[in-house]
């Protein structure tokens, strides 16, 4: 009996936690469908009097919203493919392959997740601007981004659970390094790799400093960015309920990745971890 009821008060629990956390979504999209002028209205109004749902349809001809949707889906495709594939192959090096400082010089670069990328912002600017790339479509991120120490050290972990001994007898067979990472590593590592390239479409998805930086023409503006300038324009303090409606279609393509590809993200971060 004991053991029902405290399963009981943790499942109430957990309930009470997951609405507080969902109180600020619910607040977005009933913003989203809400008048502009009764978006901050003063007492705070939580159902909107009369569902707009027109401004699904004025977002799309008052902002930009299919460039700025469609620049954000190719960068945070092109940086997730780039990414899996050098922080695969590193990976490998780094887990089968015996040189001399291998261990020293892994735990220098997986160290550098540890630096603030405010720390080296203005170098990769300065670099980036002296190499003439800045303001060019979306070059700057896609060459600062391919590369990531928390991928490195996300696969390694995972590489270390494979047997060495399939390396070792593929090797006999007079299959190289490469093909051995290609044609074997990887197949066996669906779970990390989805793992990886959920994170890192996420986080290019919503990341705001490095297009606001590197990003010039109004053509190459993510959805991020491109919400901000839509905030500023003079016009934006009568559009509240626009924005709130921008902000919802920002997070419906992440929402709707998150609910098909959790089985995959948690097997490949439990997965990853069975090594230290």
């Amino acid at each position: 009996m004991s053991h029902r009821v405290g399963k009981a008060i943790l499942y109430v629990l957990l309930v009470v936690f997951s609405a507080f956390l969902l109180v600020p979504f619910f607040w977005m999209i009933m913003s989203s469908l809400k008048q502009n002028l009764d978006v901050f209205s003063v007492p705070i109004r939580w159902i909107p009097k009369v569902f707009q749902w027109h401004n699904y349809v004025d977002v799309w001809t008052k902002a930009d919203m299919g460039t700025w949707l469609k620049n954000t889906l190719l960068l945070s495709t092109i940086v997730t493919i780039l990414q899996v594939l050098t922080g695969s192959f590193a990976a490998y090096g780094f887990s089968r392959v015996r040189f001399p400082g291998r261990d020293a010089l892994f735990l220098a670069y997986v160290a550098t997740i540890a630096v603030p990328w405010q720390a080296y912002m203005i170098p990769q600017f300065i670099l980036m601007t002296r190499l003439g790339l800045t303001g060019k479509w979306l070059w700057p991120i896609i060459i600062l981004q391919t590369f990531g120490a928390f991928g490195v050290f996300l696969m390694k972990q995972f590489f270390e659970t494979i047997p060495e001994e399939l390396s070792e007898s593929a090797r006999l067979d007079g299959l190289s390094e490469y093909g051995i990472w290609r044609r074997i590593m990887l197949p066996l590592s669906g779970p990390a790799l989805a793992s990886l390239a959920l994170l890192t479409f996420v986080n290019t998805w919503n990341d705001y400093m490095g297009p606001l930086i590197y990003l010039r023409d109004r053509a190459n503006f993510t959805i991020q960015v491109g919400l901000k300038t839509f905030q500023a324009d003079p016009q934006g303090s009568s559009l509240d309920a626009l924005l709130f409606t921008g902000s919802v279609l920002s997070v419906l393509p992440i929402a709707v990745i998150f609910l098909f590809g959790q089985r995959f993200f948690i097997e490949g971060i439990a997965t990853s971890g069975l090594k230290g």
